[in-house]
């Protein structure tokens, strides 16, 4: 037997801790037991029942994001064995070049549609899993399935960023936060906006170039332009989505990329043509990514040694206060953590 956290309802408050049987395995699967699993805000919005076109079967247990450790190999099995320490890749089915067409409609990921990570034990094909980064510990590993390869996919495999380049991230949440340290570490200048005064000197010390409180300057796209000596920046990751892409888009330098990422700020997105069309710029919807880039990300991780901004490790008994935490915006990633 193994605990689990299930939703036999959604809606945060109906989050319940669950006994049942350790799952058992099919032909190329692995049994993982998960060591750690870090929060997105996804999750919050698949626990509320907000985010996916189908619903899954209840009870349905939550949590795209994880770490653990190989303890049985089914027939079969061929990429990993007992004792490999694995993520999970989001979109299972995603390995490299273009994405399957089901995921036009959520397709087959993590933690919902699919089945989530938040419980002792979990069965993940082997294609779906990927070989964690020997540098980072459970904790930090558990972070990067979602945020750490939607940054990654965006700027590196999308956006083919190169060293001198500007990168504009918004917020300091797990995304903007992994932007800001890959594009760092490849040698790109990165700008943080953000309405919190505090969390933008945090943002400063990870190596932020440069920073802009819109709080103050809810216009900020002049500010960006003024850090840049009026030439803009070429990638922004769009987190927020609704009317602040038109700062965004205003924000850009000629030949600019806009990532679009988040929509807290609203699913639909306004923005003029004009600017767009004058600077030759680009906007591309970003979905974490595949595979292979998560393997690529992971040799990258371990050579620049790079370590993901931590807000609070979380006890697997206290899952709901971690929800409750994800809420209230952290800085960088939230983990719960299932062994000591």
């Amino acid at each position: 037997m193994m605990r689990q956290w299930q939703l036999p309802a959604f809606g945060l408050a109906n989050l319940e801790l669950a006994e049942v049987p350790i799952p058992e395995l099919a032909s190329r699967e692995l049994l993982v037991r998960v060591s750690a699993v870090s929060l997105n805000y996804r999750d919050k919005l698949v626990v509320e029942g907000e985010l996916l076109p189908d619903m899954p079967a209840l009870p349905f247990v939550p949590v795209s994001d994880m770490v653990g450790q190989v303890v049985t190999a089914g027939d079969g099995v061929t990429r990993f064995k007992p004792g490999d320490r694995v993520c999970g890749n989001f979109w299972t089915q995603w390995i490299d070049g273009e994405p399957p067409a089901e995921m036009v409609r959520h397709g087959r990921s993590l933690g919902g549609p699919l089945p989530g990570m938040l419980a002792q034990y979990v069965v993940l094909h082997e294609d779906a899993a990927v070989a964690a980064p020997t540098s980072l510990t459970d904790a930090e590993a558990a972070t990067l399935p979602i945020a750490a390869l939607t940054a990654w996919f965006a700027l590196v495999e999308m956006g083919s960023l190169r060293a001198g380049q500007t990168v504009l991230v918004q917020g300091t949440g797990g995304v903007a936060l992994f932007g800001l340290q890959i594009a760092q570490a490849l040698g790109a200048r990165v700008i943080v906006t953000s309405r919190n005064a505090a969390k933008l000197e945090r943002a400063q010390a990870l190596g932020a170039w440069g920073v802009i409180d819109t709080h103050e300057t809810p216009a900020w796209s002049g500010a960006a332009l003024d850090l840049t000596s009026g030439r803009g920046v070429d990638h922004v990751l769009e987190l927020i989505g609704g009317d602040n892409i038109r700062e965004s888009a205003a924000a850009l330098g000629s030949g600019g990329r806009i990532a679009q990422i988040g929509f807290m700020g609203g699913a639909d997105i306004t923005l003029s043509a004009i600017p767009m069309m004058l600077k030759r710029a680009t906007i591309q919807g970003v979905t974490v990514g595949h595979r292979r880039a998560f393997d690529d990300m992971v040799r990258a991780i371990d050579r620049y040694d790079l370590k993901p901004a931590i807000d609070r490790i979380y006890g697997f008994d206290d899952a709901p206060a971690a929800f409750r935490h994800l809420e209230a915006g952290p800085f960088g990633k939230i983990v719960i953590r299932l062994t000591e």
